[in-house]
């Protein structure tokens, strides 16, 4: 399927005017991919609530929470925290993007389709299935998992100071945007402490880093502006869930400035949603990706990620 507002943003990059990114990506679930997502821990959704707001959301669970059951199903079981603006969005079926990440190998993939809640499943019917690149994901490892119940969602038309502290400090965060006839979609972005900048309580913007030039999320922006944003406090297990607008500022002075950057995101909030306790897994500190533009610590500062 041509994706028109992924190739405007091809040709604008300097691509060449030829079908590439979600024209070539299938709808099948290779054996790799479903033996991938069965050990998944954290997984992203992205979708549109009814009142036209875009969101992403966290879904979380023990290996195997995530399944393929056949080469064009996957499904994940869902339980949605009081408060999420997605909570009731699957009653009927609906375009999802969804990111599968493991942060310790610094693997991704993304399943893109359409989805429905089924009992405690969200059963997608996938329409793109496909694997990204490890930059610019900060490795961590699992290293608990708590139990406690979720504290009540808060609600805000801005970022509170403590928010804008939380964003500023970030160095992970996930966004989600739709376009009608092309479908949602859920990805990460990642850099050094600080690499999102916070301008008040209504105003972020980001670098847009070298990547894959499939250009998803920026081909969905130039269709539709709407987008949503998660933060995810990695040691607490707190959810920031922001959706507003977001614009492509392709003035090459202003990227100039910014480290890495081909350009700029920049997003005007709307909607704010916290939720305390909303993730029950607890991280270690993060190893910074050797591809984030301005390293934010010197090696001997960086807690290694232990494996297995």
């Amino acid at each position: 399927m041509d994706h028109r507002g992924e190739r405007a943003v091809q040709r604008r990059a300097g691509f060449p005017d030829r079908p590439w990114g979600s024209a070539r990506v299938g709808a099948a679930v290779p054996p790799v991919a479903a033996d991938f997502l069965r050990r998944q821990r954290l997984v992203v959704i992205g979708a549109v609530t009814p009142d036209g707001s875009v969101w992403a959301g966290p879904l979380t669970g023990s290996p195997g929470f995530v399944t393929a059951p056949d080469e064009q199903t996957v499904a994940a079981r869902r339980s949605p925290v009081p408060g999420d603006p997605l909570a009731d969005v699957f009653a009927s079926e609906h375009d999802v993007g969804m990111l599968a990440i493991e942060p310790a190998s610094r693997r991704r993939m993304r399943v893109n389709g359409r989805a429905r809640q089924v009992d405690e499943l969200l059963v997608v019917r996938t329409e793109q299935v496909y694997a990204n690149c490890p930059k610019y994901i900060q490795a961590r490892d699992v290293q608990a998992h708590v139990t406690t119940d979720p504290g009540g969602a808060a609600e805000s038309d801005g970022l509170s100071p403590d928010q804008q502290s939380w964003i500023a400090a970030a160095d992970t965060f996930f966004v989600a945007t739709h376009a009608a006839g092309s479908g949602a979609d859920a990805s990460h972005r990642g850099g050094g402490p600080g690499f999102v900048t916070v301008a008040g309580e209504r105003h972020l913007s980001w670098p847009d880093y070298v990547g894959n030039s499939m250009y998803m999320t920026l081909g969905n922006l130039e269709l539709d502006p709407r987008a949503g944003l998660l933060f995810l406090d990695w040691e607490r297990g707190r959810s920031l869930q922001l959706t507003g607008r977001a614009s492509v500022d392709w003035d090459q002075t202003r990227a100039a400035r910014v480290p890495g950057a081909q350009r700029i995101v920049d997003f005007e909030v709307e909607r704010v949603v916290q939720i305390d306790g909303a993730v029950p897994l607890r991280w270690t500190p993060p190893e910074y990706s050797s591809f984030n533009p301005t390293r934010p610590h010197p090696p001997d500062a960086v807690t290694p990620v232990h494996r297995d």
